[in-house]
């Protein structure tokens, strides 16, 4: 996990923020939902309202276009598939990334009731060594993949990774649908995919790289567009 850590985001943050901050968000802006379209497929997320300043920086990027043509540069079966870097719109076969950001971070947004299930929207941030307030990644972002846990691995979890209880109704999710919960309240959660989890399944079995660009896919997975939509009750 340290290896994780210091590898979703380097420190040479070298992209403007100015096309995202001249974006303004309307009202019925954030009762849309976000379609990424990638080449594997749609994902469709809600954001949540008990994360403002994530919501709306996202809603922004996404109006901006920011991430069209953006890779998921970072995939780990089992675990989460990762984007949001944008100097992986021209990214050379090989060229390792991570390290492209808007130049700001945002002030963490941990929520006892968003936690790390299968398919939740999380933010990317620097490790603890450097950013020990926790405080996201402005642009890159992570889906969880995650996995099923027995009762046996999350007591494990609670006593040598977060050092606490994990909530009673959060066990049983982790029993069923799965995820990573080792990583709660240390990144903030901020939306879900509320369709499109065989996309997210599809995404992290791509082959990835063993070499300098370790866990990029060897063939590229891209978001061809993200966009807001109308906000259904229920996806078919």
């Amino acid at each position: 996990m340290k290896k994780w850590i210091a590898l979703l985001l380097g420190c040479s943050l070298i992209f403007s923020a100015t096309a995202q901050q001249e974006v303004t968000l309307r009202k019925k802006d954030r009762k849309r939902d976000v379609l990424l379209q990638t080449n594997y497929g749609d994902i469709i997320i809600r954001l949540s309202d008990s994360t403002p300043l994530h919501r709306d920086n996202f809603l922004k990027l996404v109006k901006s276009h920011y991430y069209d043509s953006v890779l998921f540069h970072r995939v780990i079966k089992n675990f989460m598939i990762q984007a949001g870097d944008p100097q992986s719109k021209q990214a050379k076969p090989g060229e390792p990334l991570g390290n492209g950001g808007p130049g700001y971070t945002i002030p963490a947004e941990f929520r006892q009731t968003l936690f790390h299930k299968k398919g939740v929207i999380a933010a990317a941030r620097m490790g603890d060594n450097v950013n020990p307030e926790k405080a996201s990644s402005g642009s890159q972002f992570y889906i969880v993949q995650g996995k099923i846990f027995t009762d046996a691995g999350l007591d494990s979890v609670e006593t040598y990774r977060l050092k606490r209880k994990i909530p009673a109704e959060q066990r049983e999710v982790y029993k069923t649908i799965g995820g990573t919960p080792h990583l709660d309240q240390n990144y903030t959660v901020f939306g879900e995919v509320v369709k499109g989890l065989n996309v997210v399944d599809s995404i992290a079995a791509v082959p990835t790289s063993t070499g300098k660009d370790r866990d990029r896919p060897l063939n590229d997975v891209r978001i061809l567009k993200a966009k807001l939509i109308k906000r259904k009750k229920h996806y078919k």
